[in-house]
């Protein structure tokens, strides 16, 4: 085999995973919020979300313009945004607020990740209709991230009642037309 064959072959196969490995950008990206919320950098992890949401719009965009939209590819973008959209915001607004309000805080946190992971499931196995059923995870993750910008600013009650909003949204019928 030829030395420019090889590189063909490397070109070809890193060409092909070149959405795969943005969308786990976008995962660790949300791993590393996590992780900082943990350490209490709180706008570190504000910071680390909105970047993922930036890289999660970049992966189908790359797979989609580069044609390499694959089975395989929606489920891991499924995974990474469940971290990202779901584990790292619920986290980082359960330890800014949601802490003080005790198991309700702790329900509520998780009923937020459980309606994001059914969310995604339910838009893995739909058709591609052009339309989103419910409010996406990556929009309700943002969402839920700015709104520890809005804590100093309101009370606590209403952080609770606006994650369950958005749980709420992102397993309702309504729909959305794609962008």
């Amino acid at each position: 085999m030829l030395f420019s064959e090889v590189v063909d072959q490397t070109v070809r196969k890193l060409k092909s995973q070149t959405a795969n490995l943005i969308t786990l950008t976008n995962l660790s990206l949300g791993g590393f919020s996590v992780i900082a919320t943990l350490h209490d950098q709180m706008n570190l992890s504000l910071l680390l979300i909105f970047i993922a949401a930036l890289t999660d719009r970049l992966d189908g965009m790359a797979a989609r313009k580069l044609n390499i939209e694959t089975e395989l590819g929606k489920q891991l973008d499924s995974m990474s945004d469940i971290i990202s959209f779901g584990v790292a915001p619920a986290l980082l607004i359960y330890t800014a607020v949601l802490n003080e309000f005790a198991f309700p805080g702790m329900f509520f946190t998780i009923f937020y990740i459980g309606c994001g992971a059914f969310r995604l499931a339910r838009f893995n196995i739909s058709d591609n209709t052009g339309y989103f059923t419910g409010l996406p995870i990556t929009a309700a993750g943002c969402l839920l991230t700015l709104s520890y910008l809005a804590i100093p600013f309101i009370p606590g009650v209403l952080v609770l009642f606006f994650t369950i909003i958005l749980s709420l949204s992102m397993i309702s019928s309504f729909t959305l037309k794609k962008m």
